[in-house]
């Protein structure tokens, strides 16, 4: 079948192997003039040497867009806020593709190109987070996917290409795990990785990249301590510091002492399981803290309600419903239940462990009085008989019927 004819396509690149080989291949087969755009979100040194590289390819210009502040503010601490984890996983590389998208589309419409491109596979969620970020925001515009049809099906292939076309890559066949980091995170998929009865290498030298496996880390603990204003967190161990300096804080820390990583089977949104290793030490350490500080200043309800509400928002930011009325909407809510979680925690950090040292705040709903086993003044423990009558009512009205009526459905 003929290819679609286009003048501008604008592409979404980060100078891995799959959007390295994009920008000659785009060329041989459109024609048309390729425009690159870069997110920085994070990913430090890996946008060294990017526009050299892409310029060298064949890309006409590359944009490189600093998204950190925005990416940690308006999309890091909002699904952090909700307690949203996916099976476990931070969300790291989820809610870093709406932000991206979003900034392409902008760059797509100021450039007056006909089309997107994504280097994402047909098997993995990152198409649908980038591709429904384009239909919230450019519904007009075309996009290809050239992992669905092209003849470059393999990372192999990919790696023959690169070497044909003379593009440089930071991998090679032995060490092509499929990675990708950011402030927040780095997944590692791919190779060994791909057989859950491998254990993961995390020994070996060069596999982590954010810190050190729990066996090599040190054998005496480190405390820190966390400041919250409104469930933002505003200092580490007393310095006042902007959101993003917290997070890259708290990513030394816990990397030295070989927090933060994860090893699961995680269900794709297109359907299979997959096995990805995830570091995202100082992230870890964040949703620990802000947990620990909901627990004295959010009432059961609230508290309850929430950590019910945070599996949704979880599943909304996996499968790319970040531009969605439910996720804005659930959002003010979690944003509302923030207004009293103030204060500060102090965690201890240990081989891998994270473990609560103490928590503070002036919102504080723990009464000390209240809980006591000690004799106090502040509750009739007598009030509980009746509490007790009340709340197993339906229990012993249940009972009684059972000895009336032969028959009558068990318990057990």
């Amino acid at each position: 079948m003929e290819k679609k004819k286009y003048n501008k396509i604008i592409l979404a690149y980060s100078g891995g192997l799959d959007t390295s080989v994009l920008i000659p291949w785009l060329k041989e087969n459109y024609g048309a003039e390729i425009i690159a755009v870069s997110g920085n979100v994070g990913q430090g040194t890996e946008l060294d040497g990017l526009e050299e590289k892409a310029l060298k390819t064949g890309a006409s210009k590359l944009y490189i867009e600093d998204l950190t502040d925005e990416f940690v503010n308006d999309y890091i601490i909002p699904t952090m806020q909700a307690g949203a984890t996916y099976e476990q996983y931070l969300l790291g590389t989820s809610f870093a593709r709406p932000i991206i998208a979003k900034r392409i589309v902008e760059i797509a419409k100021k450039e007056g190109a006909d089309a997107i491109c994504h280097g994402c596979t047909g098997k993995g969620n990152d198409q649908v987070r980038f591709e429904l970020a384009i239909q919230a925001f450019a519904p007009e515009m075309d996009i290809i996917a050239p992992w669905r049809f092209w003849e470059l099906n393999s990372r192999e292939k990919e790696i023959a290409y690169a070497q044909a076309h003379n593009i440089p890559l930071k991998i090679n066949k032995e060490t092509n795990y499929s990675k990708d980091k950011n402030l927040w995170h780095l997944s590692h998929e791919g190779l060994d990785l791909e057989d859950p009865a491998n254990e993961a290498p995390l020994n070996k030298p060069g596999f982590l990249e954010m810190g050190v496996s729990p066996e090599q880390a040190p054998d005496t603990p480190t405390n820190v301590k966390i400041h919250f204003e409104k469930g933002v967190p505003t200092a580490v161990d007393d310095q006042q510091m902007s959101t993003t300096e917290v997070i890259k804080k708290l990513n030394e820390l816990g990397g030295a002492n070989g927090c933060g990583i994860l090893d699961i089977v995680e269900n794709r949104l297109v359907g299979m399981k997959s096995r990805g290793v995830y570091e995202t030490p100082g992230g870890t350490i964040l949703y620990k803290a802000h947990e620990k500080l909901e627990e004295i200043t959010l009432d059961k309800e609230t508290q309850h309600y929430k950590q019910s509400l945070a599996l949704k928002f979880a599943d909304l930011v996996y499968n790319g419903q970040w531009y969605t009325p439910l996720r804005k909407a659930m959002s003010a809510f979690v944003t509302s239940t923030q207004e009293t979680v103030t204060g500060d925690v102090i965690l201890k950090l240990y081989k891998g462990n994270i473990l609560p040292v103490s928590v503070t705040s002036p919102y504080s709903l723990y009464s000390a009085g209240m809980a006591t086993f000690d004799e106090d003044d502040c509750y009739d423990q007598s009030d509980s008989a009746g509490f007790i009558h009340l709340f197993g009512l339906p229990l012993k009205v249940r009972a009684i019927k059972a000895k009336e009526i032969d028959g009558f459905p068990g318990v057990e």
